[in-house]
């Protein structure tokens, strides 16, 4: 998932998979691995077929760049040794908090941007998630998360959050599809809390939340989500997501065919007023 808006903010993905951004632990972690396989003799492909993993997964967990699961750790230990030395290294072990790498260059410059431009399609942004949502969200992506995980991009995500705070000269522009609030994720009372929430949060002056309603048909916005960030120097860049990937957009001309695209969704969308309108009738529904 993203958020993109999304999960992505936050999975601590690579630019070019999904694999974790590596940690120090991680590489040490690995460097255990390796070095009690080539103790026992094994290849990575020999050591794979023992544990019931490939040797391109034992080959990333060696180089630290996947992090390892339960399983692993348990079947590796029978096969090199029984030492007890994996256990220990695996309860150490920690991704590189934060949001993913290919993600990571787009949130910087959030960070300092003074316009803000947002289209979802998919789910409601990570700037304007609650703690239930986005948790549910976590909780159900593939591959599992473990509890710690869960509990570390729930972190990441919240501290990018305070940009709504902390950039009260930042212009923010939301367009939102009103089935993402139909969607129920976390049930009734999780969605009346994501309505209260998107509500307090367009209540900002800076914060501008439209609602695209299902009866407007076909828009502006059917190639997919959109982001645009307008710099201090006056510079406009687009980002991009998909599943397990992202695209940081700077070419003026690509920009500019995102920009007309999210100027034409102003339009198509609900007024601020009459989409505050829409989620309250919403949540009056649930």
């Amino acid at each position: 998932m993203a958020e993109g808006g999304g999960i992505a903010e936050a999975t601590g993905a690579n630019g070019s998979g999904g694999e974790p951004e590596s940690s120090d632990s991680m590489r040490t972690f690995g460097a255990f691995v390796q070095a009690l396989r080539e103790h026992a003799g094994l290849s990575r492909q020999e050591l794979g077929n023992h544990v019931g993993f490939s040797k391109h997964t034992v080959a990333s967990i060696e180089l630290g760049r996947r992090m390892p699961d339960v399983d692993f750790v348990e079947r590796a230990e029978s096969v090199l040794g029984e030492t007890g030395a994996l256990r220990k290294a695996f309860r150490h072990l920690t991704r590189k908090q934060g949001l993913a790498a290919w993600f990571r260059r787009w949130a910087s410059m959030e960070g300092t941007a003074i316009s803000l431009c947002t289209y979802e399609c998919r789910l409601v942004p990570g700037l304007l998630q609650t703690e239930a949502y986005a948790r549910t969200l976590f909780e159900h992506r593939l591959p599992l998360l473990s509890d710690e995980e869960v509990d570390a991009q729930l972190a990441a995500r919240f501290e990018r959050q305070r940009l709504l705070a902390d950039r009260p000269h930042t212009a923010f522009s939301f367009i939102l599809e009103e089935h993402l609030f139909r969607r129920l994720a976390g049930g009734a009372e999780g969605a009346r809390e994501l309505i209260n929430y998107v509500l307090g949060a367009a209540q900002r002056r800076n914060v501008e939340v439209q609602i695209l309603p299902l009866s407007s048909g076909l828009h502006a916005g059917m190639d997919g989500p959109m982001r645009l960030l307008e710099t201090t120097e006056n510079h406009w860049f687009a980002y991009s997501e998909g599943q397990e990937t992202g695209q940081l957009i700077a070419d003026p001309k690509a920009v500019s065919v995102l920009q007309r695209r999210y100027a034409k969704l102003r339009s198509q969308a609900l007024t601020p007023e009459d989409s505050r309108g829409l989620l309250q009738r919403l949540r009056g529904e649930l």
